[in-house]
């Protein structure tokens, strides 16, 4: 790098981190204000609130905003450049465009490569500070609770062709009463086992249920057997049963990969949520190097009356993106829209528009 490469970085880099530090701040200021009655109901001390529900929220924030802040960094110190004519000077000089974008690119890439690293690994235990504050403290608070435990009845697959039931699970005994299962073959029920009773059983590391009626199903021919206990397995532990709304945030993308495959192979419905958190999680580095371009694209021409309207368009873009991301993981979670395009959309879409302002921009 150049000495006027350093110059760019610096100021991309020094940018940026003012940027994200005082949204983060104005974040906790306005976060603290909303949670005051929490923090007091939860009688917790003022570290205690720090390092069980801070450390949580600011990276769970700072991932949130990551992309945009980069974007609106670009913006705002490459207008000013623009405004003190040095755009100008280096682009005169006789130096390439593509040359000129490369401190931007470098930058781009190594925010893009960390926002990779953090997504993958860092955010996901942040999120589970933040989400085991949330369940503990203020969930169970809210009027809008639906009650701390919400139903206690099971239905899934165990595989692709074996239905499981179970009434009033205890997660503390790790029991339930009522269970069945079935076995499919083609339409017809080939095998079927009823149990009034069934626990997890710690030392095989499977289900034991008893009083059991099982049912050997074939064509015309049924039969029954009475088992006062019997050993099942359906490929599932205790806790995969606890219904966790923050299972996706908190799992890093090793294990949401693991977890989706698996419940692929069970046969479980409505993982789209899982998939577009798991393929986003790969998409945001992009959009931090599509962002970067396009903010170069906008605020290195030149403009009278100094970089308001650069930020004003920046700002709007950033909305723009935000609001398309949305719909998509709506259309993907509530509808059939698949959950890579769902995760992506956004970056194709805003990919044309960077491809658009390079070919305006001025050479």
């Amino acid at each position: 790098m150049k000495i006027l490469d350093w110059y760019i970085f610096k100021k991309f880099m020094v940018t940026f981190l003012f940027a994200i530090l005082t949204i983060t701040v104005i974040a906790v200021v306005i976060d603290t204000s909303e949670k005051t009655d929490d923090f007091v109901k939860s009688g917790l001390p003022f570290m205690g609130i720090v390092t069980q529900y801070y450390f949580g929220f600011v990276p769970f924030i700072i991932s949130m905003i990551f992309p945009l802040i980069v974007f609106i960094a670009v913006i705002f110190f490459t207008s000013k450049m623009a405004a003190r004519s040095e755009t100008v000077a280096i682009l005169a000089t006789g130096i390439p465009y593509s040359r000129f974008l490369r401190p931007y690119l470098i930058g781009a890439f190594l925010l893009g490569g960390i926002m990779l690293w953090v997504n993958a690994l860092v955010i996901p235990r942040a999120n589970e500070i933040y989400s085991r504050f949330k369940l503990t403290y203020i969930d169970k608070n809210s009027t809008y609770s639906s009650g701390a435990g919400g139903s206690r009845d099971f239905y899934f697959r165990s595989d692709s062709v074996t239905f499981v039931g179970m009434k009033y699970y205890d997660t503390l005994n790790k029991s339930a009463s009522n269970f069945f299962l079935e076995k499919i073959k083609g339409n017809q029920v080939v095998y079927n086992i009823r149990s009034d009773y069934v626990r997890w059983d710690t030392a095989t590391r499977k289900w034991r249920a008893e009083n059991v009626f099982e049912r050997k199903i074939d064509g015309l021919k049924e039969t029954v057997q009475k088992h006062p206990y019997m050993e099942v397995d359906l490929n599932m532990r205790p806790d995969e049963l606890r219904r966790d709304e923050y299972l996706k945030d908190k799992l890093n993308s090793f294990e949401l990969y693991e977890f989706i495959q698996r419940e692929q192979t069970r046969g479980t419905e409505g993982l789209n949520t899982y998939k577009v958190e798991f393929w986003r999680r790969l998409a945001t580095p992009v959009s931090v190097i599509i962002l970067t371009l396009m903010g170069v694209f906008v605020a290195a021409r030149k403009t009278r009356g100094g970089s308001g309207l650069q930020l004003a368009f920046g700002i709007v873009s950033a909305a723009t993106f935000v609001i398309m991301d949305k719909f998509s993981t709506v259309f993907s979670t509530k509808g059939n829209f698949h959950p890579i395009l769902a995760a992506w959309l956004p970056n194709l879409l805003f990919l044309f528009v960077a491809f658009y302002l390079y070919r305006k921009a001025p050479k």
